[in-house]
């Protein structure tokens, strides 16, 4: 191996190191050597990968087969369809590798399903595509005349980029009379050439001699360069400067401050005076040397000037010339080998290569997601790195072969949780102190259908009143679907009940939710009816879920009160017999009605009209009997049209009227019933009466309480006029009913006291709340009725007592 003069000591080492590292380094799945020579035209095929890597060919495309280079320029790819991996674009050995023996491609070659990664190494081979080269055209030499016969003057060496064999070999003088040329054939450096004196110069025949110097590759064909020397003749000045060291040698680290003093040379002149009085100086013709040095000229310290960098240069060989200041100066040379000490002054560099947009939040366990590659400028513990990623994320970092790592997904993704994930990748060196990079790779969860519509409630309870038209918005329902995009687009239907085709009776949108009644409702036939609304979303497979609506139909005062027999008949005027010995409260008759409405809709009361200027029947506001106020006088008339008037207590009220004539005779005919000639005992006080009177005054008393605190909290608030049938006042009925009303609000407390069993119901007008229960209890008759309706705004309530 030749190696070139400019090369620093101690990179065979280094290569060494390198080709252990390769030799010896992991290998994923296959690992695949290549040989091409640099500059051959793109498209040259390298070799069979497939083959070599033992892949199908057919496989190729369906796996993705893929080939990941460490550089950021991408110069060979693989033909899917025959499995070649050809070169793709050109390629500088010494671009690529410059000042190294050998040059290698570390590549990926990577393929999915399963996930394969095989090392592939294509190995650059240097051709001789560059001559060798010198610093400038020409150099120029100062010899003494009475320079001694062997003397020696270095020269300035060329350089050729190119390796091995194909670097400088040999150099070449001109024909001349006065010098040879001597090369020498370092082991680190490579060849070097020294002019050697033949013969003695006079400087009065001859002041300067012209050569060329001729540098050769070893190359086939060789190439070769060339410089003019000029050789400048100097006048007498017999002792030149000699340094103590031919070569001096510094380790110099790579982040010295700029101005720090490096080292000194020293030379001595054995003359004196001024031709004793040495300067110093570098070369010319020193590439980057003077950017990077420099030289005091009296006292031969070497200095920084510029910022070393151990990743461009490593080393710098200097040549340092000592002149003394005679009129014809005598000079001499030293070496100057600098090596820079490489210093952690580089952060790891992280390449991200992602092979997935985005992640399905229903992806497997084991899913890489992105390749990532780590690299360190610096060299030995500083260019070893190690990384990591952020914790409390479900992904780990897996090491597949050196350089190279894979983001791989450990957990369960929920993107309902979490949509995007910021995964830091965190590469720190093992430098002193440590150098370290972060880099984000940010991982999107796609959505998957796994969330169905969800309804607010289980249940969703609608009130209607009945008798509204056909078509109205009785209800909307709302489902969401924590899903995105069409996961998450719902569409409603409507599913039949057990008891109800609920498409006959109600319809919906199925974009917006909103329920239509198909019909009108009515109570009496029907007071509750349900369905079910299905939630659908547009995933595939969708998903659902139901809700069950309650739909209950509200009362409304639209029956009149019926007259039960016998008092039934349309126009018919019925009979009723009294006796004229007939005392106060005597019972003349009952009238019977029933309402198909419910609650206060269906709540009774029973009224009398009579001829004018009579005053002698009184009936029970809510019993319907009819008794006598007084006895008959004379006076009286003997036939009596009365016109009973039955009220319910909706808004507005409807009524029905029957006729009942009473004609007042001498005695009843013994196959009257017993029940018409029971007198009212007002001057007995039984133990009935008793109760009866402790029942009233309480019910007094509770309800005085009740109506004091109504009143302040309702401050007189108003909803409208009452109808004939309640007036807002305070009326004590002459049957021992009494009632209180005010505006909205109407109490009314109800007994009888003519049957063995009597009952007092006090209740509020004009309509019970939601969950009231209405029972009226009349004499020997029981009437019930029990209706739940919404409640409003206003709290109203009833307190049913019962004897």
């Amino acid at each position: 191996i030749i190696y070139s003069k400019y090369t620093m000591p101690g990179r065979l080492w280094i290569v060494s190191l390198c080709w252990i590292w390769l030799c010896y380094r992991p290998v994923t799945s296959g690992h695949a050597v290549y040989s091409v020579s640099e500059e051959v035209r793109p498209g040259t095929v390298v070799g069979n990968l497939a083959k070599d890597l033992n892949l199908n060919v057919a496989d190729l495309e369906p796996r993705r087969l893929r080939i990941v280079s460490g550089s950021s320029n991408k110069r060979f790819e693989v033909d899917l369809k025959t499995g070649a991996l050809f070169v793709l674009g050109s390629i500088d050995r010494e671009e690529l590798c410059p000042n190294s023996l050998t040059c290698t491609e570390t590549l990926e070659a990577i393929v999915n399903d399963p996930l394969q990664m095989h090392s592939v190494e294509v190995k650059i081979l240097d051709i001789n595509d560059h001559p060798p080269v010198f610093p400038g055209k020409s150099q120029t030499i100062r010899v003494a005349e009475l320079a001694l016969v062997g003397s020696k003057f270095p020269l300035l060496g060329a350089e050729d980029p190119d390796m091995g064999g194909n670097t400088i070999s040999s150099y070449k003088l001109s024909q001349n009379a006065f010098f040879s040329l001597e090369v020498h054939t370092d082991a680190d450096q490579g060849p070097s050439a020294e002019l050697v004196l033949t013969k003695s110069l006079d400087r009065e025949k001859q002041a300067a001699v012209r050569l060329v110097l001729t540098a050769v590759d070893g190359g086939r064909p060789p190439r070769s360069g060339t410089t003019e020397i000029n050789v400048v003749v100097l006048d007498a000045n017999d002792n030149a400067p000699v340094f103590s060291k031919s070569v001096y040698k510094a380790l110099v680290p790579e982040n010295i401050a700029v101005g720090s003093t490096i080292l000194t040379v020293n030379a001595t002149d054995l003359d004196e005076e001024v031709h004793g009085q040495v300067r110093y100086s570098f070369k010319q013709g020193q590439k980057g040397i003077s950017e990077k040095f420099s030289i005091d000229s009296i006292t031969g310290d070497i200095s920084v000037v510029g910022e070393l960098d151990y990743e461009s240069t490593s080393a710098y060989e200097i040549r340092v010339e000592a002149r003394d200041g005679g009129s014809t100066p005598l000079a001499s040379h030293c070496k100057v080998l600098i090596e820079v000490v490489d210093v952690n002054d580089n952060a790891p560099d992280i390449k991200i290569s992602s092979l997935l947009d985005s992640v399905r939040e229903d992806a497997r366990k084991g899913t890489v997601i992105a390749l990532i590659t780590v690299q360190d400028k610096d060299g030995g513990k500083n260019g070893k790195v190690r990384c990591s990623i952020s914790k409390n994320s479900p992904f780990v970092l897996e090491s597949t072969q050196g350089k190279y790592y894979s983001l791989v997904l450990s957990g369960a993704l929920d993107r309902e949780e979490n949509e995007l994930y910021n995964v830091s990748i965190i590469a720190t060196d093992e430098g002193s102190p440590p150098l370290s990079s972060t880099t984000v790779v940010a991982v999107r969860v796609s959505d998957v259908n796994d969330n169905p519509p969800r309804f607010p409630e289980p249940f969703i309870d609608v009130y209607v009143k009945e008798n509204s038209p056909a078509g109205g918005l009785i209800a909307q329902v709302s489902a969401r679907d924590i899903d995105v995009g069409e996961n998450a687009h719902v569409t409603y239907s409507l599913l039949d009940s057990s008891n109800m085709p609920s498409v006959s009776v109600v319809n919906i949108n199925s974009m917006t939710g909103e329920i239509y009644s198909m019909q009108s409702f009515n109570f009496e036939e029907v007071k509750h009816f349900q369905f079910k609304v299905q939630a659908t979303d547009s995933g595939a497979p969708p998903l659902s879920s139901n809700v069950t609506v309650n739909v209950f139909i509200l009362d409304e005062n639209d029956n009149s009160p019926v007259i039960l027999p016998p008092y039934s008949e349309a126009g018919s005027v019925n009979t009723e017999n009294v006796p004229y010995s007939a005392e106060g409260g005597y019972y003349v008759a009952k009238i019977r009605a029933v309402d198909a409405d419910s609650g206060y809709n269906a709540l009774l009361s029973y009224h009398i009209t009579e001829p004018k200027g009579t005053n002698l029947f009184r009936i029970g506001s809510s019993s319907g009997e009819i008794r006598t106020k007084r006895r008959m006088s004379d006076h009286d008339l003997k036939t009596h049209p009365l016109v009973v008037t039955v009220c319910d207590h909706g808004e507005p009220s409807l009524s029905a009227t029957v006729t009942v004539e009473v004609v007042v005779v001498e005695s009843l005919d013994s196959g009257q019933p017993s029940l018409r000639q029971v007198p009212m005992k007002e001057e007995g006080f039984s133990d009935l009466n008793l109760y009866l009177l402790i029942a009233i005054v309480s019910v007094s008393v509770i309800f005085l309480l009740s109506l004091i605190g109504l009143i302040a909290a309702k401050c007189c608030g108003s909803e409208g006029g009452l109808s004939r049938c309640s007036g807002p006042v305070v009326t004590t009925h002459p049957d021992g009913s009494w009632s209180y009303s005010k505006a909205t609000q109407q109490y009314d407390v109800c007994f009888s006291s003519d049957t063995l069993k009597s009952d007092v119901v006090v209740f509020p007008s004009p309509f019970p709340p939601a969950d009231a229960e209405l029972i009226s209890i009349n004499g020997g008759d029981t009437f019930s009725r029990t209706q739940t309706l919404p409640s409003s705004g206003k709290v109203r309530g009833s307190v049913i007592v019962v004897f």
